[in-house]
């Protein structure tokens, strides 16, 4: 996929300023109405809206068994919308099959993806294990999908490491559209290599044995397994110390290139970057600049130089 294309993100409406909350409010967030706006084609949902719940309305919650609760009226428990908020979120799963992506609202009875409050039938709190209601029928439909809540975005790392799966999956759609075939499979995959490597050695070698056992199998039927491990090892955040193994990958394509001075001043970025005086974006900087001199065709493809716009800064504050 084109960088420079704009992938699909699913958002609970309330974090675009929608005023769709229980009380007429909604929730802004200004990264996503700001930063990352220019970036993506946002789809907005709010699922209680949708379910013919109004505005505004009595609130829900979850109640009952943590891992099947039902959400009830906080004033009427009678009110039982568990049912139409499962059967939305298949619907949407069903409708939304081009999203490359889905940002929730944290803590939501209907949009949470971890920790909401779930109470006990006489009203008392016992558990923050929950997971919305319409968010866990929607992820259930889409398992590969990259997902995030806005509070978890405010966190750099979680940042990128979300970016970097998105702009993933929406290659991979565009793999797909263009026809999956063995030499597209593995060219995918050479492309990714050093982020994931960055991002999980060890599932690194597993996926790449996996291709290797490809033989003249059928790239149709291997390609969706490979793919589901692939977004499963990108979830794992990148470190420091994974990071810096990749920069030093990197900087071995360099070394018939370059004076001693110029790899000694890589090899000290680096270690700054390692030991958490700079962000990834100098040492990373310096070696695409010594790439634009001295190109090698095997790492001008590699996804890991620029896997998201580089006017997110992504890579400024990790």
């Amino acid at each position: 996929m084109s960088i420079t294309a704009k992938p699909r993100i699913g958002i609970s409406a309330c974090l675009l300023g929608a005023e769709v909350r229980y009380n007429g409010g909604h929730k802004e967030s200004r990264l996503c109405t700001h930063s990352l706006a220019e970036h993506f084609e946002f789809v907005p949902v709010c699922p209680e809206v949708a379910i013919g719940m109004g505005i505004p309305r009595q609130p829900i919650r979850l109640v009952g068994d943590a891992s099947q609760p039902q959400a009830l009226g906080t004033v009427d428990p009678a009110l039982n919308v568990t049912a139409p908020l499962a059967a939305y979120g298949q619907q949407m799963a069903d409708e939304l099959q081009d999203l490359s992506g889905y940002i929730f609202m944290h803590k939501s009875p209907s949009c949470g993806l971890e920790r909401v409050k779930v109470y006990r039938d006489n009203g008392a709190p016992q558990h923050e294990g929950g997971r919305g209601i319409y968010a866990q029928a929607f992820c259930a439909a889409h398992p590969d999908l990259p997902v995030e809540e806005d509070g978890r975005l405010c966190d750099a790392v979680l940042r990128e490491n979300f970016m970097v799966r998105v702009y993933a999956y929406a290659d991979w759609q565009a793999l797909l559209a263009e026809g999956l075939s063995r030499g597209g499979l593995m060219r995918f995959h050479s492309r990714y290599k050093y982020q994931l490597m960055a991002n999980n050695p060890v599932q690194y070698k597993v996926i790449g044995h996996l291709l290797g056992t490809m033989g003249r199998g059928d790239a149709s039927e291997i390609g969706p397994r490979y793919f589901s491990q692939l977004m499963a090892a990108l979830k794992r955040c990148a470190t420091r110390g994974t990071h810096s193994n990749v920069l030093q990958h990197l900087s071995g394509y360099l070394k018939q290139s370059l004076s001693s001075a110029d790899k000694q001043e890589i090899q000290h970025l680096i270690e700054q970057y390692r030991e958490g005086i700079v962000p990834l974006v100098v040492p990373l900087t310096l070696l695409k600049h010594h790439f634009r001199l001295h190109p090698d065709p095997y790492v001008s493809q590699q996804v890991y130089l620029q896997p998201h716009p580089e006017n997110l800064s992504l890579r400024n504050a990790i």
